[in-house]
């Protein structure tokens, strides 16, 4: 049979074994095979191509055979194709009606007897290659009759299918249709179109301009050029771009255009479907940054481990090793209580007796702790874990703990922003205040602070009375605004090291909102040779210091509680101060305007900030002192 005499014969089923036992029981036909996998494809290829015969499975995942067939009869072109189900399960009377009813003109069963299904094939095939013959001759007639009659009834016909075809557009999902008439410049828009650009459908008219300006100006001249790289050989193509609404509201839309063409290869038409995909985008990025996100909350976890690990300091390998754990054990026990609130807080409540269960045990309660089950925000409640752990440890080691008939009495408020908590011990044997400042101390101490908060140790005989009060963020709903605190006074600086043409050492704006961190980075750069400010947690403290002293150079954690540091390193690139970002997320999250600032990821090493530093700072970098170039364990 020559190829300008066959008819296709459009195969739908979503199993590949089953498209090709069709085929080669259809082959002696030798008519033209179409084997599609889903409807969506069938319909793709009904839009442009004409169909003899249709063979469609009954059950498929998109949609179903009877949903498929109705969809087809909808369109005038398809009214009289045939269309054969065939099932793999037993059918009901029911179900024959329905498939009757939806367009279907018989039914085969699995297993399918070749000889029979070649029969109905080719008695369909026939009938409509005898009804295109006679259809070929009517128009030949009609167009040797009036050939404007004919364009007018051609012009006609295409409206009623561009009609159609949105039709079904909308029918298979939240879509819209469309056409061009390459030689007309006329659009055709379904009112689904309308709704994906967020224009009303009866009173706007469509147009090339009007399209240009509703697609992302970055997203234009390629869905521009996909179209213009149709050819009668790749006669499809695809693309996803942004509509932007008329009120700016933007939309991710994947398109899919058909492109008809002339004898000569010149374009006629151009057909799309419009499918608003803004969901699934947006999906696709609450992924990326939870994926972000949790690379930040790991990097700065061990960023803290850093901290904790080279700020313990203990007289021998067994007392360094109880040390760390007792801190890494606290860290992990506020982890878990944040992850159970999906780091929303934790609850002050739950956070004291946990760590301090260790104690509750015996007969007689060593350990009260009384107060109300408040919120607190993830950095509070990892300052105030560790604050905990820190008193028990000592109390446990020198304290009341470490009597039988010594005790703790523990209890907190929370009122206007500020969380105050007291530490009693009593019962336990005569304390005095230490003589040197250890880990636990610096921890709490780096809570003193006019915008932070303040601490008090009072040492007496009968044991320590400490107490805390911190700003921390008031939950929704709680009056955001600070309680007024007596200023505290900072901890002592120690001695910056002169260096050796006269000059004191480099001055540094030290900025990170994790207080761990932020002692560890503290000490850091003391020892190697610079002079700190404390860790500042706050872009509005840090912004006032930067205003009010000029320094030589600065580290900048770049997220501050939720707020970026931009505002910052604008102030401080003004001034003509070098700076270095601190980060526990990826380097390429910097905006492109800091490409050129060095940027150091969590958790950093000495040597690595060291040599960043110098390179900012040369050549006024301070000489550093050989015997703090690293810091003690």
């Amino acid at each position: 049979m020559e190829a300008k005499d066959r008819v296709n014969v459009l195969l739908v089923d979503d199993q590949p074994g089953k498209l090709l036992s069709y085929q080669v029981m259809l082959a002696e036909l030798d008519e033209n095979l179409v084997p599609v996998s889903s409807a969506s494809e069938a319909l793709a290829y009904l839009l442009k191509s004409e169909v003899a015969v249709i063979l469609v499975d009954v059950c498929m995942p998109e949609l179903d055979g009877f949903e498929l067939a109705k969809m087809i009869r909808e369109h005038p072109r398809f009214q009289k194709t045939a269309i054969i189900f065939i099932s793999a399960i037993h059918m009901t009377e029911a179900d024959y009606l329905r498939g009757y009813e939806a367009g279907a003109v018989d039914y085969l069963s699995v297993p399918v007897v070749p000889e029979l299904l070649r029969a109905k094939v080719r008695v369909f095939a026939e009938l409509f290659r005898k009804t295109r013959a006679l259809h070929e001759l009517n128009h030949d007639l009609e167009r040797r009759v009036s050939e404007r009659t004919q364009a007018l009834e051609a012009f006609s016909a295409d409206l009623r299918r561009s009609e159609q075809d949105r039709s079904l557009a909308l029918a298979a999902g939240n879509m819209g249709s469309w056409a061009y008439e390459a030689h007309t410049g006329k659009w055709f828009w379904d009112e689904g179109q309308s709704h994906i650009f967020g224009v009303p459908h009866q009173s706007f008219s469509p147009s090339m301009a009007r399209v240009r300006q509703a697609v992302h100006p970055e997203d234009f001249a390629g869905f521009r050029d996909a179209i213009l790289s149709l050819t009668p050989q790749k006669g499809t193509a695809e693309a996803e771009i942004r509509i932007v609404r008329p009120g700016g509201e933007i939309r991710w839309c994947a398109v899919a255009v058909v492109a008809s063409f002339d004898e000569a290869g010149k374009a006629l038409r151009f057909s799309g479907v419009t499918t608003d995909i803004t969901e699934r985008k947006q999906a696709e990025l609450r992924q990326t940054l939870l994926a972000r996100e949790v690379d930040h909350r790991a990097k700065n976890a061990l960023a803290v481990v850093q901290a904790i690990v080279r700020l313990a300091r203990r007289d021998s390998i067994a007392d360094y090793a109880r040390a760390i754990e007792g801190r890494i054990t606290a860290l992990a026990q506020t982890h878990e209580l944040l992850s159970q609130a999906r780091w929303e807080g934790a609850d002050m409540l739950r956070l004291v007796l946990e760590e301090l269960a260790p104690y509750h045990g015996g007969a007689q309660s060593r350990v009260t702790a009384i107060g109300p089950s408040v919120m607190v925000s993830p950095e509070t409640a990892q300052a105030v874990a560790m604050a905990l752990h820190e008193l028990a440890t000592n109390a446990a080691k020198y304290g009341s703990l470490s009597s039988p008939s010594g005790r703790v009495d523990i209890s907190w408020s929370y009122a206007e922003g500020v969380l105050s908590l007291t530490w009693v011990e009593s019962g336990g044997p005569p304390v005095s205040p230490p003589k040197a400042t250890g880990f636990g101390t610096k921890i709490i101490n780096s809570f003193n602070g006019d915008k932070r908060g303040r601490v008090s140790f009072n040492w007496r005989p009968q044991g320590l009375d400490f107490s805390m009060a911190i700003h921390c963020k008031a939950k929704e709903g709680d009056e955001a605004s600070p309680r007024p605190m007596p200023p505290a006074v900072p901890a002592p600086l120690p001695a910056p090291a002169a260096n050796s043409n006269g000059r004191g050492p480099a001055r540094i704006l030290l900025v990170e909102d994790e207080m761990l961190v932020g002692v560890f980075m503290h000490e850091l750069l003391s020892s190697i040779g610079y002079r700190p400010t404390q860790p500042m947690t706050r872009l509005g403290d840090a912004l006032a210091a930067a205003r009010r002293e000029k320094f030589d150079c600065a580290v900048l954690d770049m997220n501050l509680n939720g707020e970026a540091v931009y505002p910052l390193a604008e102030l401080l690139r003004a001034q003509q101060v070098p700076f270095v970002f601190l980060t526990g997320y990826s380097p390429d999250g910097v905006e492109t305007r800091f490409c050129d600032v060095p940027v150091l990821q969590k958790p950093v090493m000495q040597e690595t900030l060291e040599g960043t530093l110098e390179s900012l700072l040369r050549p006024a970098a301070p000489l550093r002192r050989s015997a703090e170039r690293t810091l003690s364990a």
